[in-house]
């Protein structure tokens, strides 16, 4: 399959920015990830897939967390990396931008939720050594998004990927909409 060109610096993925997994990614670990970028600097890259919901909650996970404001907290899979460490991430789209609390403590995850912030745990990480994102958008590995503005209401799910990579051009969402096994079509 021939791969769309992305035409993405690496300078444009700050905290905030989406990597989708190109349609083409065969990697089981990335295979149409949406990894939401909490760093990416001269020394690597880093953020949390979401859209590989655990299902189950913070609450079942530890008792920590069983009585707390954070027990009905969603669990996804983050990523590959240290999959057993626990990330708390609160976050909340306003008028001038977007506002994220990336490996937070419970406290302040416990803040942030009676604020209204969307909060999410995440256990492990999609991690990159110092330019090894570099080296992977040279190859169109990714493609790099803006955030939608309905990304705290949409399904953090398999459609994720889906209407955000459609969202960005008439050959994406050609490409989006394509069955895994072409065989099915």
């Amino acid at each position: 399959m021939e791969r769309h060109r992305t035409h993405t610096k690496s300078k444009d993925i700050v905290a905030g920015t989406l990597l989708l997994a190109h349609p083409a990614m065969n990697d089981g670990n990335f295979h149409r990830a949406v990894i939401l970028m909490s760093v990416h600097d001269k020394d690597g890259a880093m953020g949390v897939m979401l859209n590989r919901p655990a299902d189950k909650k913070l609450g079942s996970l530890t008792g920590d967390f069983a009585l707390g404001p954070l027990a009905t907290v969603p669990v996804f899979h983050g990523g590959p990396v240290q999959d057993r460490q626990l990330i708390l991430v609160a976050w909340e789209s306003q008028p001038d931008g977007f506002r994220m609390h990336f490996g937070i403590e419970p406290d302040k995850a416990s803040e942030c939720l009676s604020e209204g912030m969307t909060v999410r745990a995440f256990l492990g990480y999609a991690g990159w050594t110092g330019g090894q994102l570099e080296t992977e958008l040279d190859r169109n590995t990714w493609v790099v998004a803006e955030l939608p503005p309905d990304l705290i209401t949409h399904e953090q799910d398999e459609t994720l990927w889906r209407d955000v990579l459609g969202s960005q051009s008439v050959e994406w969402r050609l490409l989006a909409d394509e069955p895994d096994d072409p065989a099915l079509n």
